[in-house]
């Protein structure tokens, strides 16, 4: 079992920046960042496998920057230039296994989740 502790949430407006952490009882090999607007699906924003490859959603890549502390066991997502549309609940997602790459950004293959913290974007 992997727990995982979300902070860095809150309000900032258009073209502010925030930073979230995820505290993890271990680092598994895969981490990931999600996020879930009011009514809609959960969705991929950044993962990270192994030490350094990543993968970023397209509505993000540019603005967010996703890197781990393995001694400090943290994860981090550096969000940068926010837009309204980045309104969400943002989650912490960690497996053990190497998922493929089809599978990074869907939700329904994580083993273990966060729970959450809001970021909300003014305009």
């Amino acid at each position: 079992q992997v727990q995982l502790v979300e902070s860095g949430g809150g309000s900032v407006q258009l073209g502010g920046s925030l930073r979230l952490s995820c505290a993890a009882s271990t680092m598994t090999y895969t981490l990931g960042w999600f996020r879930q607007a009011p009514g809609k699906e959960r969705d991929g924003v950044a993962t990270i496998h192994g030490d350094v490859a990543s993968n970023y959603a397209d509505s993000v890549k540019g603005r967010f920057t996703i890197s781990k502390d393995k001694a400090k066991q943290i994860l981090y997502l550096q969000m940068d230039t926010l837009k309204p549309e980045d309104t969400a609940v943002y989650y912490c997602a960690a497996d053990y296994r190497g998922l493929r790459e089809a599978e990074r950004m869907r939700w329904t293959a994580w083993q273990y989740w966060g729970q959450g913290t809001q970021v909300t974007v003014s305009s």
